[in-house]
C-alpha cells in the first residue's frame, strides 16, 4: 500500500490520515461538509492534504485503499460511485489493525460497551500494563497508533466500525447485548443489525477468545460456526444480590458504579482481565478504585436536595431502561432528540409510580408524546438544556431525581452525546451557583 484516501475528517479521519503519514503514505481526506477548525489546523501542520464541502471523487480515485469513517452513510454518493468502481473501502479500524501487533480487546453491544471498554482500561492500567482505549469513544484507534505504541489495546467498536471491516481480529471478543438500536441505518431489519455485531468475532482464530452474553436470546440463536474459546457469562440472582464472585472464594469483588445492569458489564471485564492473566487481587483493586464514567449515570450534584444525574450516553430505550430501573426515588425524565426507530413500549412498566413528569428536549418530539401522553402525567417540551434542568427543579422536591436519559441521538439540536452531557452538566452547576448566592 502506497496510498490512501479518506473519507469524514472528524476524529476517525484525522486519526487514519494522521497513522497514514506517520508511515510514509501519500494520503488525501475528503468532508462532504465543513472540516473541524482543531481537525483542520492538525491537517495543515503536517501537510496533509484535504478537501472540504464536497469530494474530489478524481483525488479519491487514484488512490489504492480508501479508508471511510464511521459517520459516513452507506448510501452516500461517493461510496456509490466508488463500488461501481470496484473499489475497496475499508473501515478506520480496519486500517487500524494494519499496523498493530500487540494483544486486541475489543467490544461491542448495543448497551455497556463503553463502561465496560472503561473498566478494562481501567483495571489494565491499574494493574501496571501498558494499555491504551480508544475507537468509537475518546481518542480514535488510529490516532493512538500514530501517536503511541501500547502493548494492549482496549476498543470500544460500533456497528457502523464493524461494517467496513475485512482482516480486523481481536485477541479477546466481547458481544455484551443486542437490542434494537440505529436500524435506520439497517433497513429497519433487525437480523442485518445482529449480523453486523457478530463481524466482531468473523476471523477469529481457535487460540483467540469470544465472550459473550448468554442470556441474550439474539446472541445465543447465532451463537453456531464461531471458533473462538467460548466464555458465556450469565448473572444469576446471587449475583444481583453478593456482587461478582473472586476465584478466591472468601470475598467477592466490590464495584462502586451504579446500576445492576453494570454487574454484568463488570463480570465480562474480569472474565477478560483472566485472560490476559491478571491475578485476582489485581482485579479487586482495578474494580475497587474505579467510578461512574462520564455521561452514564453520572451524578452531577444535588440542588435543594434534587439529584441531577447526567446519562446522556443512553441513546436508545434499552440503556433508558437499565437507567430507570436504578432509579430509588421519583424522577423527572429528560428524553428526546433523534428517533432512531424507537420502540418505548419496554419503557411502559417503569412509568408508575417512577416517573412524575417527562420533559422532551429535541426538535420533533411527536413520537414521545405519543408514546408516554396517557403514562406520564405531566409532559413538557423545550429546546434549551437550561430550560430543561430549570423545569426539572421547578416539577421536582426534596428526594427526587431530574435524569438526562434520552433515548436518541443528539444530532438534532447537539454534537454528539458527550456535548448534550457536558451542557447538562454546565446547566446543572449554573443553577446551583444562582441558588446559592440568591440564600447568601
Amino acid at each position: 500500500m502506497k496510498s490512501v484516501a479518506i473519507l469524514g475528517a472528524g476524529e476517525s479521519g484525522v486519526g487514519a490520515a494522521l497513522l497514514a503519514k506517520k508511515h510514509g503514505l501519500d494520503v488525501y481526506i475528503s468532508d462532504s461538509g465543513s472540516i473541524a477548525e482543531h481537525y483542520k489546523k492538525e491537517l495543515i501542520e503536517l501537510h496533509i492534504p484535504f478537501g472540504e464541502g464536497g469530494h474530489d471523487f478524481e483525488k479519491v480515485l487514484v488512490t489504492e485503499v480508501v479508508v471511510k469513517s464511521p459517520g459516513v452513510p452507506e448510501h452516500a454518493p461517493v461510496l456509490r460511485m466508488l463500488k461501481e468502481k470496484g473499489r475497496k473501502v475499508i473501515s478506520e479500524i480496519e486500517f487500524g489493525h494494519l499496523f498493530f501487533s500487540g494483544l486486541t480487546i475489543a467490544v461491542t453491544g448495543s448497551n455497556g460497551k463503553t463502561t465496560t471498554s472503561g473498566l478494562l482500561y481501567h483495571i489494565l492500567k491499574n494493574a501496571g500494563l501498558n494499555v491504551a482505549l480508544g475507537g468509537n469513544y475518546g481518542k480514535s484507534y488510529a490516532r493512538i497508533l500514530a501517536e503511541d505504541k501500547p502493548d494492549i489495546m482496549v476498543l470500544e467498536i460500533s456497528s457502523f466500525q464493524l461494517d467496513d471491516i475485512d482482516t480486523f481480529k481481536p485477541n479477546i471478543a466481547l458481544l455484551l447485548n443486542i437490542t434494537p438500536d440505529h436500524l435506520d441505518r439497517y433497513d429497519y431489519k433487525m437480523e442485518n443489525y445482529v449480523h453486523s455485531k457478530f463481524r466482531i468475532a468473523m476471523n477469529q482464530t481457535a487460540s483467540d477468545h469470544f465472550i459473550f452474553n448468554g442470556d441474550d436470546p439474539e446472541i445465543m440463536a447465532v451463537m453456531k460456526g464461531f471458533v473462538g474459546i467460548q466464555h458465556q457469562i450469565s448473572i444469576t440472582r446471587d449475583d444481583y444480590i453478593n456482587g461478582i464472585a473472586s476465584k478466591e472464594g472468601s470475598n467477592n469483588f466490590k464495584i462502586n458504579i451504579k446500576g445492576t445492569h453494570n454487574l454484568f458489564n463488570a463480570r465480562c471485564a474480569v472474565e477478560a482481565c483472566r485472560i490476559v492473566g491478571l491475578t485476582e487481587s489485581d482485579i479487586a483493586s482495578g474494580l475497587k478504585s474505579v467510578v461512574n464514567f462520564p455521561h452514564r449515570l453520572e451524578s452531577c450534584g444535588e440542588i435543594n436536595g434534587v439529584e441531577f444525574i447526567n446519562d446522556s450516553k443512553a441513546t436508545n430505550v434499552n440503556s433508558v431502561f437499565y437507567a430507570l430501573e436504578a432509579m430509588t426515588k421519583p424522577v423527572i425524565w429528560i428524553a428526546g432528540g433523534t428517533d432512531k426507530g424507537n420502540d418505548y413500549s419496554e419503557l411502559y412498566p417503569l412509568m408508575e409510580n417512577r416517573v412524575k413528569a417527562l420533559i422532551c428536549l429535541g426538535i420533533d418530539n411527536e413520537k414521545l408524546k405519543q408514546s408516554f401522553r396517557n403514562r406520564i402525567p405531566i409532559i413538557v417540551e423545550t429546546t434549551k438544556v437550561s430550560d430543561a434542568v430549570k423545569t426539572g427543579l421547578e416539577l421536582a422536591t426534596s428526594g427526587d431525581v431530574v435524569l438526562l436519559s434520552p433515548a436518541c441521538a443528539s444530532f438534532d439540536l447537539f454534537k454528539n452525546y458527550m456535548d448534550r452531557g457536558e451542557q447538562f452538566k454546565k446547566e446543572v452547576s449554573n443553577a446551583k451557583s444562582v441558588i446559592q448566592h440568591s440564600t447568601q
